[in-house]
């Protein structure tokens, strides 16, 4: 019964009711509390004005934007009070309610209520709970009812409650009771006794008992009767179910309940008794619910611990794998430029060995020539001359074409790219799943957009026509071009992609799938391409039911010289087909296309050749020296020709001197087979000495290295020549 006793304590005073009484709005306040809170009103406001302008108390009631004391108003009365100073501002009571206190409490030698003074004319309520303004009339807080049953609930739960009796006039902190009045019905300790209630005077003839025999003989009088505030004589004996309160007999022959609907008084008590016993039944479905409910509430407490406990380890444990794999990609790296490192070191100090080598013979050499011109006999010197001459001319070209150029450069050409990695750090969040929000549907492949050109491939998608659901943005994968795992290359919003940098002669497998906040959807169907020339292609049936198309073409290789990767000293015409340069020294420029599969051939005509340069032709990795002869470096593999003969050259590697030179509108040919992982070249559409090399493998860029006294132009999709289709198929 704690729970209850909120409901039996008074919202202004914050005790239990005393007297109390039931306002037309429902609520109920101790009779002293609504003598307290009463304001005076303008005439213009009284009952009779009311009366005569039409307005009846209960229409009056209702506006509740009339109040002097709504939600909005700044804690002041408008009007000035009789039992409370003008001035005073409202407060709270004890239970949270918005009040308006009196200034001056009641004189403490009288006994509350009977002793205080009549209610002026023209007084106003406003209600504590629900701030609506209650006009009184010429009755005062007589027309209210008072509560009986709010009283003998009251009476109930204080003899439930086994704490001793406290006296019920103290100010502060109310003192055991020591005696009760029978006829005041009021529980003194002794100072208020001797202070409210001496014996002498009419009081003296008062009845004081002990306070557990007043609470016994409180328990056991008979319950007063209500009676009727309009007339105080007449007990309560119908219902008026228009008005829906008890009126007396004197009400229904003179009063306004005349000629309303009336029934029994008691059968209205059943009946009405029987509807909150049903309500209660249903308020009671509601408690229990709640209690459940609560229950449920501290489970997802003790839940949420457990789970935040549970996921911050598996945060933990996922940036740990992180910072894990991290580690492990470190190590890897480190080891790559440990091996760079110990390279660069090997092929210099082995050029220094060779140079050693060289030098001593070299140093030896013209020594043994000094002291043979130191000869004076003629006949002797000139029986070795000539040999010695020879000797001399072999090592000063030794000592050409590069020989004094390093073979490794000092630079490391390793550019650790961390710029995408710390961007998926910054952006590693929780993902926020959300049931209302369903995944995109599967999109569509454009089946009239897709083509591919050369080693690139274009797609297209979309979303279902019908589709209604978000998306944030797309994930396109293609495979390895062998049958093996998909990889993604585009995550973004567009819905078309260009792949570059793909193998010729190759089958991929492309899918797509969408994604937004709640998840990804299924892939789409996969779209199977081969690598070709333009965009007509033949479809051919797929080897699995979700493969929708398969475009094949011819392996024939379209490009031209890439701007990007040359060196700035290259000088470009004819829509990049044409290159030359600007410098005295050796250039490199490299083509767009790279190759890993397939044969290719493309060809390159002389258009300017003066003062018999070295230009070189070949194929290197995109990582090569640009600012050396091609074949310096090991990046490179190149045929270097003049207008007498020709050199092959790797890694400053010179091989196979084969006669035969170029000139102005000579055409240069390199044979690319990847297949058989050979490198062959032509001059004029005849083979130039044997297989250049051999053990081809990897991606390789079609190459060129010159000057500026050198200009060539490219041509490419070209047959390949016949001196290589006779040659019979290596196994």
């Amino acid at each position: 019964m704690e729970e209850m006793e909120e409901e039996l304590k008074c919202p202004v005073c914050g005790s239990f009711y005393r007297e109390p009484l039931i306002l037309p709005c429902s609520h109920s306040l101790c009779q002293a509390c609504a003598r307290n809170i009463l304001v005076q009103t303008p005439e213009a406001e009284s009952p009779q004005s009311r009366r005569a302008s039409g307005v009846s108390d209960y229409d009056y009631l209702d506006l509740d934007k009339m109040s002097l004391y709504s939600e909005a108003d700044s804690g002041y009365g408008s009007y000035g009070g009789f039992a409370s100073a003008p001035t005073t501002p409202c407060q709270k009571s004890p239970n949270g309610v918005r009040v308006f206190p009196p200034a001056v409490p009641p004189p403490p030698h009288l006994p509350p209520p009977a002793a205080l003074a009549p209610v002026p004319r023209n007084a106003c309520l406003t209600c504590p709970q629900c701030h609506r303004s209650l006009i009184l009339d010429e009755r005062g807080l007589r027309g209210f009812p008072k509560n009986r049953v709010l009283e003998g609930v009251i009476d109930r739960y204080q003899q439930s409650k086994a704490a001793a009796l406290r006296c019920q006039l103290c100010e502060k902190a109310p003192k055991e009771a020591t005696v009760m009045c029978e006829q005041c019905d009021v529980f003194y300790c002794e100072p208020c006794r001797l202070r409210c209630h001496p014996p002498r005077g009419p009081l003296a003839k008062h009845r004081l008992v002990p306070p557990a025999q007043g609470r016994v003989s409180r328990r056991l009088s008979p319950r007063k009767i209500s009676t009727c505030t309009d007339h105080e004589l007449e007990n309560h004996s119908m219902y008026c179910v228009q008005c829906k309160m008890p009126v007396c007999y004197q009400c229904l022959e003179e009063g306004k309940h005349s000629s309303h609907e009336v029934k029994a008084l008691g059968a209205m008590w059943k009946l009405h008794k029987s509807q909150l016993s049903q309500a209660l039944n249903g308020l009671s479905d509601r408690a229990k619910e709640a209690k459940e409910f609560l229950v449920q509430l501290r489970n997802m407490v003790q839940q949420i611990q457990e789970n935040s406990v549970e996921f911050e380890a598996c945060l933990v444990a996922q940036c740990d794998a992180l910072i894990d794999a991290l580690n492990r990609r470190k190590a890897q790296l480190l080891s790559r430029v440990n091996k760079e490192h110990e390279h660069k070191l090997k092929v210099v100090r082995d050029q220094i060995s060779h140079c050693t080598v060289k030098l001593r013979q070299t140093t030896g050499l013209m020594e043994y020539c000094l002291e043979v011109i130191k000869e004076n006999d003629p006949s002797g010197f000139l029986q070795i001359s000539d040999a010695l001459i020879r000797r001399v001319h072999l090592t000063e070209d030794q000592w050409g074409k590069g020989t004094l150029t390093p073979r490794m450069t000092t630079d490391f050409d390793l550019n650790l790219d961390s710029a995408p990695l710390l961007q998926s750090i910054h952006q590693l969040d929780f993902v926020q799943m959300k049931a209302s929000s369903p995944v995109p549907a599967p999109p569509i492949l454009q089946l009239e957009e897709c083509c591919t050109h050369n080693n690139s491939a274009t797609l297209s998608w979309k979303q279902p026509p019908l589709s209604t659901v978000q998306v944030e943005g797309y994930i396109l994968e293609l495979d390895d071009g062998n049958g093996g795992q998909f990889r993604e290359v585009y995550v973004g919003k567009e819905t078309m992609c260009t792949v570059d940098g793909l193998h010729f002669n190759s089958m991929y497998s492309a899918r797509v799938k969408a994604f937004n906040k709640t998840g990804v959807s299924q892939y789409s169907k996969t779209l199977v391409l081969q690598t070709s020339e333009g965009c007509n292609f033949e479809t051919q049936s797929a080897p699995y039911s979700q493969l929708v198309d398969i475009k094949k073409l011819v392996a024939v290789a379209w490009f031209s010289f890439d701007p990007g990767s040359a060196h700035s000293d290259i000088l470009f015409s004819n829509d990049n087909l044409t290159v030359t340069c600007n410098s005295y020294d050796d250039r490199v420029v490299l083509g767009k296309t790279g190759f890993s599969k397939g044969l290719h051939y493309w060809e390159l005509s002389i258009d300017r050749y003066d003062n018999h340069p070295d230009p070189a032709f070949g194929v290197a990795r995109v990582d090569v020296l640009k600012d050396v002869m091609l074949g310096k470096d090991d990046k490179a593999w190149a045929m270097y020709v003049d207008n007498n003969r020709s050199w092959f050259m790797h890694n400053n590697s010179h091989t196979n001197r084969t006669e035969g030179g170029i000139t102005k509108g000579a055409t240069v040919g390199v044979l690319l087979d990847l297949t058989r992982r050979t490198l062959t070249f032509s001059i004029n559409e005849d083979q130039q000495g044997p297989v250049a090399f051999e053990n081809m493998e990897g991606l390789f860029f079609p190459a060129v290295s010159l000057n500026r006294n050198v200009q060539v132009t490219l041509h490419t999709g070209l047959p390949v020549p016949e001196f290589y289709t006779s040659r019979p198929s290596m196994q």
